[in-house]
């Protein structure tokens, strides 16, 4: 096959994976998109599939002539105890299977494990975090430094952009602004925090996987400069042409309150200190390594809202 007809297989069709399928599919690629109910973008170039990526059985044949694999699936729900039963065992059915294919793997990657986040984190940051959520992230990464397969791990902040519905500056965030009602945040409202957009992790994703230079290693999807959740949220109401809203931020001791009775909310209160002080990623070494630059913010956020606007109607 020519270079512009390579095959990609990716695992999920959430966010990340659904857009990672998009843009492959856009330059040429033939994509094969595995879901346990068979969903993804229409698109010619898109094969979709019913597969459980979780069954070891049944991957081989799904990955059979692939250059890469995105491993684009998370836990069925968001808790320690979720990702610690699901995800080990699946990343490690993952990585065996492509790697008798030959296929590097590329994961997205969040935050969580970075062990000094009080400082900017950057690629060469230590990434040692333990405990709960964090400790899992942290055990993932080590494992897939340690597996014979070839592996890319793309870092991105908090997401935003179109199909992201359960994040921070997601649903509970864009519909509130869309509707011209007030906003509640948690933590503070005003430190500066990163956030990455979505169509910038799907592309970073992509180089990394086809330059074998950027392989077995750590790097970070293009995310400009940190803003807080207050400006974030102005600059979807700007780009939806509305007020920006009111906003009211829950206080970390009040969650940490909640989660006494709750929880669903323990797994909150777990990472308020992403929220409670200045939380910023530095991606400037990977946008050069990579040859990316973030989308610009009023581009990002016009997208959004648009797409928003879109499920509206």
């Amino acid at each position: 096959m020519s270079e512009l007809s390579e095959l990609y297989v990716v695992t999920g069709a959430g966010p990340v994976g659904w857009t990672v399928a998009e843009q492959l599919a856009e330059a040429g690629h033939a994509v094969r998109l595995l879901t346990r109910s068979g969903s993804g973008p229409d698109h010619r170039r898109v094969e979709k599939l019913a597969v459980d990526a979780s069954d070891a059985a049944l991957l081989g044949a799904a990955f059979a002539g692939a250059k890469a694999v995105f491993h684009c699936i998370h836990g069925s729900a968001y808790s320690a105890e979720a990702w610690q039963r699901e995800l080990p065992q699946a990343e490690q059915a993952v990585m065996a299977a492509a790697g008798r294919e030959g296929s590097v793997v590329v994961f997205p990657e969040s935050l969580y494990s970075y062990s000094e986040p009080e400082r900017p984190m950057t690629e060469e940051g230590p990434r040692k975090a333990q405990g709960g959520k964090r400790g899992i992230r942290t055990a993932l990464l080590r494992a897939r430094a340690a597996s014979a397969t070839d592996t890319v791990s793309v870092v991105a902040a908090d997401f935003f952009g179109p199909r992201v519905r359960g994040a921070h500056a997601g649903e509970r965030m864009v519909r509130p602004v869309l509707a011209g009602k007030p906003l509640q945040v948690i933590g503070n409202a005003d430190k500066p925090h990163s956030f990455t957009y979505v169509p910038d992790l799907a592309a970073a994703m992509i180089r990394g996987a086809q330059d074998p230079a950027a392989w077995n290693k750590v790097w970070h999807a293009p995310t400009g400069p940190a803003l807080s959740q207050r400006q974030i949220a102005a600059a979807f109401a700007v780009a939806a042409g509305v007020r920006a809203p009111r906003m009211a931020a829950v206080p970390g001791w009040a969650v940490r309150m909640a989660a006494i009775f709750a929880p669903a909310m323990q797994e909150i209160a777990e990472m308020l200190y992403q929220f409670e002080r200045p939380f910023v990623m530095d991606s400037r070494a990977s946008e050069a390594a990579l040859g990316l630059r973030p989308t610009p913010l009023d581009e990002a956020a016009a997208a959004t809202v648009a797409w928003w606007g879109d499920q509206e109607q």
